[in-house]
């Protein structure tokens, strides 16, 4: 429809009386309401950002600027964005219309940005774990399906990597994946999509991008419109998972435009209701029961920091309205840790009631575990005299920092993971360099041994995973590619000189014994014995 469709329709225009990109002030429209959609006579398009009793404040969609004293008409609608299947695929700006250029993504739904939400009792308890396919997350920081989980750190810490990783294992998982990428540079945006057609996943992602060089109106409606489409998606029974990237660029853009606007500042000059426009976006998130069951929204915003800061007001804005957050700590990433997460700084709050029991157990053995060694490490450090314990201890922790330690982009299956932590947490493997690790894990990655993995992972405790792992080191060790070969050493023994031939002591003499012992074709032997359990826990 056009300006002059509108204007037949409503009957009420305004005019154009100061213009401060993006915010133009218009006099007029009086039965306008907040968010509705208006169209200028130069056929540009605008909402309603702010009511006052004189004017009414609108907010421009992209950086053509309207003449003084043009007419602007109501439309009586509200912004509203295509969502569907047909999506699947595709990139799309925060209005709806192709990233890439071409041809316009025709669907048979649209949804408006602000719609109509569910109520508490539409909602359920998450249930359901959220596999990333990152070990340390997967065992230390468990996620569920409708979590809201916050991704936060410095920049160049590995937070895109984390979320490109996860986003792959979710899609082998079946659910949707969104990805946002609010403000951000065209090379970022490149990258994502040449990642998403690389790992053969765009057909099950949508991208909803503003860059840069967008109109601060366009940035600020970016996530909104992020989590429309999801859902769309939601209420066609499918799980979704929704990266907002990042939630600390958007809030700049909206302060920016609150100070042209002339709204009172607040804390770092953030406007006041910068918290609401954040919670309301991310409580859209969460497990919702359908006719079929239950499907979730599952929501994992971005924030930057700066030097590690996490008192910033947006990051403790955005930490008190989700379920957890994982930290990105500069000082992780000089280490040469990867990914680069500061655990004892993450929480997760409802992931852990979504994990099997036998997860639960070696979460919190593990966690426990944790503790004591980073204890025990800077201990270490003084050059104090250490027992055979504390020894014991470091060594652990070390074989499992290589078991954390994970390659860019790499997913590790479930079972998989369990199955290597148990080889290492009950003393079966030796030290062991993280790239053989990482090849040996491949190799337990391949699909003759599901089932073998599916065996050892059945029990319900950490002592079941221990006994059954042990009794099928065989079997592992062929997936793992070590075989040990048998090797046949002959020793001599020389006891004290005998006394005289035929007397009693004859038996003493020189005598020759056939040694067999087990060596590995490669440098060091990776299975060990298991120790005696009450001797382990001494």
């Amino acid at each position: 429809m056009t300006y002059e469709d509108y204007l037949k329709k409503t009957g009420e225009y305004g005019e154009v009386t100061d213009i401060k990109l993006p915010l133009v002030t218009v006099v007029g429209i009086p039965t306008c309401s907040l968010s509705e959609i208006v169209y200028f006579q130069s056929g540009i398009v605008g909402q309603v950002f702010a009511i006052h009793r004189s004017h009414i404040e609108i907010i421009l969609f992209n950086k053509k600027s309207p003449a003084m004293a043009e007419r602007v008409v109501r439309t009586g609608e509200k912004l509203s964005v295509p969502v569907g299947i047909e999506l699947l695929g595709h990139s799309i700006n925060p209005i709806g219309e192709n990233l890439l250029g071409g041809a316009s993504i025709k669907t048979k739904t649209y949804r408006p940005l602000d719609g109509p939400l569910p109520g508490i009792t539409a909602r359920a308890s998450i249930k359901k774990p959220l596999h990333t396919g990152v070990t340390l997350v997967d065992m230390l920081l468990p996620l569920g399906k409708g979590q809201k989980q916050l991704i936060i750190g410095d920049r160049k810490t590995g937070k895109t990597s984390l979320l490109l990783t996860m986003l792959k294992a979710q899609v082998l998982d079946g659910a949707v994946v969104i990805y946002t990428g609010i403000g951000k540079k065209q090379s970022d945006i490149k990258h994502i999509l040449s990642y998403l057609e690389k790992e053969n996943i765009a057909h099950k992602t949508v991208l909803v991008a503003s860059t840069s060089s967008d109109s601060p109106g366009m940035i600020y409606l970016t996530p909104f419109t992020a989590m429309s489409i999801a859902e769309g998606f939601r209420d066609l029974g499918m799980d979704v998972v929704v990266v907002f990237d990042d939630l600390s660029t958007h809030a700049k853009f909206y302060r920016e435009m609150s100070l042209i606007g002339k709204r009172f500042p607040g804390r770092e000059s953030y406007p006041g209701d910068i918290f609401f426009t954040h919670s309301r976006l991310l409580e859209r998130a969460g497990n919702f029961k359908i006719e079929k069951g239950e499907v979730s929204i599952t929501a994992l915003p971005v924030v930057e920091t700066i030097e590690s800061d996490l008192t910033s007001y947006i990051a403790t804005n955005i930490m008190s309205m989700t379920d957890g957050h994982i930290f990105f700590d500069q000082g992780t990433f000089a280490k040469g840790r990867r990914p680069a997460i500061n655990v004892p700084l993450s929480v997760t709050r409802v992931g852990r009631q979504a994990q099997s029991p036998l997860k639960r157990d070696i979460n919190q053995k593990l966690t426990a575990f944790i503790s004591l060694f980073e204890q025990m490490e800077n201990l270490s450090h003084f050059g104090a005299e250490l027992s055979g314990k504390v020894q014991n201890t470091l060594k652990t922790g070390e074989k499992l920092n290589v078991l954390f330690n994970q390659g860019k982009h790499t997913i590790i299956p479930e079972g998989v993971q369990l199955v290597v932590f148990a080889l290492i947490w009950g003393n079966m493997i030796e030290d062991i360099d993280a790239t053989v690790l990482e090849e040996k894990i491949t190799k337990l990655s391949d699909p003759k041994a599901v089932a073998l993995i599916k065996d050892i992972t059945s029990g319900v405790n950490l002592d079941e995973l221990l006994l059954k792992a042990n009794q099928k080191k065989p079997e592992l060790e062929q997936f793992l590619g070590v075989f040990k070969t048998v090797v046949t050493e002959t020793v001599t023994t020389t006891p004290a000189p005998p006394t005289e031939p035929g007397s009693p002591d004859d038996k003493n003499k020189p005598t020759q014994t056939t040694q067999t012992t087990e060596f590995s074709q490669t440098d060091s032997v990776l299975f060990v014995p298991i120790e005696d359990k009450k001797t382990r826990d001494m």
